[in-house]
């Protein structure tokens, strides 16, 4: 069973992150995805398991293409980088598959 549609209500811009440069991050071609938006701040850990503060959380269907420090544009237009990227799956059960994205 997948989030359904009709809550996924936003749209946010995800630019994959793709590593580092000599000039710095590279990030993939944007992509435009349906989302369930809080900007809410809310105490999580980044990928180094070091506890940041989350200014947004994103829900959006699984298999999202966001590996931590991604960029992403909120539908307020606020730019922030992904910390946390989790893929909620259970198999057998009546919950919904998403991917959940902390957000700087």
């Amino acid at each position: 069973m997948r989030v359904p549609g009709w809550l996924l209500r936003h749209r946010v811009t995800v630019e994959p992150y793709d590593g580092d440069s000599a000039y710095g991050a590279t990030y993939r071609p944007p992509v435009e995805v349906r989302a369930l938006v809080a900007e809410a701040t809310k105490l999580t850990r980044n990928r180094e398991g070091v506890e940041v503060t989350s200014t947004a959380q994103i829900i959006t269907e699984p298999g999202l293409d966001c590996p931590a420090e991604s960029r992403i544009t909120l539908p307020s237009g606020r730019i922030t980088k992904a910390l946390s990227v989790a893929q909620h799956t259970a198999p057998g059960l009546p919950t919904p598959d998403c991917t959940e994205v902390m957000c700087e």
